[in-house]
């Protein structure tokens, strides 16, 4: 293996280089992370300010999505939904237009099945070799940071083990789960299992202070038995503070849940609990709390309680 120095740090030349398009929440600590493991990243975002943080971990920062992706390998888009990936890589000036042929895309978005599949087939007729997979993440910013997501992936076996060293630097649990659109459905049905626990630790939250409970007591005790969760070890100290500061925005956990009501509408199956689920958070967007972490669905159960939403 040859290795080069740039920018104060070794990267390995036999890596294959990625672009990276999306640098919010989620997109800046993972492009960090492929720094970090050595590879090769020239990042484009619209904020200048995400460049300059990608700059300053050595990554490139690009002019444009043509630009960062015209010498890239592997290009990976983060944006928020189907129709920022649509803009991004079916677009004029997006990735297929301008990748190279038999480049790899990943897309590592929560969107819709059949965007992802859509997005396989213009691929497929583009006649460039451009290979795809959906790959969308669990696991918050907290899971970004440090590493640890889960990833769940649609599409082709062999482009499934050419893109697993990049996700093993980016996540601990890494599935294939069935051809293009499976990794995005996977990923409905983990944002349907989250909306719900989260929302019943908040009612749990709210039962327990009324009743005069020392609510930090309470979440250890249920922590460490059946009904602890990945949500209550992650949101605990959130629901303690009040502390709401975005780390998975309840606009994008509204989008998700049109997702999942939407394609298990597609399918016939029922979604009762989740229905609820979706109602709750599309009221609290509705009350001017969509900037917020999720884990603000206590400011509604404690509305819906007679009590004034609290923490920001």
């Amino acid at each position: 293996m040859t290795e080069r120095h740039e920018k104060g740090r070794t990267v390995s030349e036999t890596l294959p280089a990625i672009a990276w398009i999306g640098l919010g929440i989620m997109g800046s600590p993972m492009s960090e992370n492929l720094i970090k493991a050595g590879y090769d990243v020239t990042g484009f975002t619209l904020e200048q300010r995400k460049l300059d943080r990608l700059a300053a971990a050595g990554g490139t920062p690009a002019v444009s999505v043509a630009d960062a992706v015209r010498n890239a390998d592997v290009v990976i888009t983060m944006v928020p939904a189907s129709p920022q990936v649509e803009a991004v890589v079916l677009g004029e000036d997006g990735v297929l237009a301008h990748a190279r042929p038999g480049s790899l895309l990943i897309d590592m978005s929560s969107i819709t099945p059949q965007t992802s599949q859509a997005v396989a087939r213009a691929a497929a007729e583009d006649g460039k070799g451009i290979r795809v997979l959906d790959a969308p993440v669990s696991g918050g910013e907290a899971g970004a940071v440090e590493a640890v997501l889960s990833i769940m992936v649609g599409g082709e076996p062999e482009d499934f083990e050419r893109a697993r060293p990049i996700f093993a630097a980016l996540g601990k649990t890494v599935v294939r789960c069935g051809p293009h659109g499976a990794g995005q459905t996977v990923k409905a049905a983990n944002q349907l299992i989250v909306a719900a626990n989260i929302q019943a630790c908040a009612e749990a939250v709210v039962f327990l202070e009324k009743s005069g409970v020392d609510l930090g007591a309470a979440l250890d005790v249920l922590a460490g038995g059946l009904a602890g969760s990945t949500v209550l070890q992650r949101k605990k100290d959130n629901f303690l503070r009040r502390d709401f500061a975005p780390g998975f925005r309840i606009d994008l956990h509204h989008k998700d849940m049109g997702i999942v009501t939407a394609a298990a509408r597609d399918v016939g199956a029922a979604l009762p609990v989740g229905a609820v689920v979706a109602q709750l958070v599309a009221a609290l967007r509705a009350q001017g709390d969509g900037g917020l972490d999720h884990s603000a669905l206590l400011r509604g159960v404690e509305r819906l309680s007679g009590a004034v939403a609290t923490g920001r």
